[in-house]
């Protein structure tokens, strides 16, 4: 279901699945192009090594936004999963909790291209390689397990409340500019720059830029404290989906 959910993504298009390639390539150039070239005059860089040549801040901003967009596609489908396939609910038996990871699968794939398409740019603008890039699966796992989660519960949801989807798609703008996405945490003052970890997308960007782009090594700590809630609030989702189920056909 996953393959098919990626071709069919494509299908009737000239170039097909190339484009999974081509779309972040052309994203990662713009980005270059305009905080590289267009704005580089305009920022102040504050004694902060990001800004260190005309690659970097695009970098930072492709990082961030695969992992934006990996939590994003699964959250903004999950209120419909359920209400676009309502024949698995009423004329056969079907393990409906699969639909979400359908999802997912699809979101991890375009994501893995996304990291390919990463590498490929730091090996051409001679962006060292750190060995650290190889603990990148043990960072993206517990956001994964948290994504999965959230996409179990408002799957559910979606299917009793049908404004929910209205109301994610807020959500996930609010969550795109209070991440730190088109900033480093670094750049925030102390006295709220902790508050930015209330985000559960924030430790994981950072974190997967530490690994990525300056050979740093994650912080063993926080991230064993994120899998233990991702853990968690992947069982609470799947218990709350598989608690509230039978009462789909009757919605429905």
């Amino acid at each position: 279901m996953t393959k098919r959910e990626i071709i069919g993504r494509y299908r009737g298009s000239f170039l097909g699945i190339l484009w999974s390639f081509i779309n972040p390539i052309l994203m990662l150039a713009i980005y270059t192009f305009v905080f590289g070239v267009v704005f580089k005059v305009r920022l102040d860089p504050q004694n902060n090594d990001i800004y260190e040549d005309k690659f970097t801040f695009a970098l930072l901003l492709f990082t961030g936004l695969i992992l934006f967009n990996l939590f994003s596609e699964c959250l903004s489908r999950a209120p419909g999963l359920i209400l676009t396939n309502v024949n698995y609910v009423k004329k056969v038996i079907f393990p409906l909790e699969i639909l979400p990871l359908v999802s997912l699968g699809s979101a991890l794939f375009h994501a893995g291209i996304s990291f390919l398409v990463l590498i490929i740019f730091l090996l051409i603008v001679n962006h060292p390689l750190h060995l650290t890039l190889l603990l990148l699966p043990i960072i993206v796992l517990p956001f994964v397990l948290l994504t999965m989660g959230l996409s179990w519960m408002l799957t559910s949801i979606g299917v009793f409340v049908r404004d929910i989807g209205q109301f994610i798609g807020l959500v996930l703008t609010m969550l795109l500019f209070l991440s730190p996405i088109f900033y480093p945490a670094s750049a925030l003052p102390e006295s709220i720059r902790n508050y930015l970890f209330l985000n559960p997308l924030t430790f994981i960007i950072e974190q997967a830029r530490a690994v990525i782009l300056y050979g740093q090594m994650p912080d063993w700590t926080g991230l064993i404290i994120y899998y233990a809630l991702a853990v968690f609030i992947a069982w609470m989702g799947l218990t709350w989906f598989n608690k509230t189920r039978k009462g789909f056909a009757d919605v429905l």
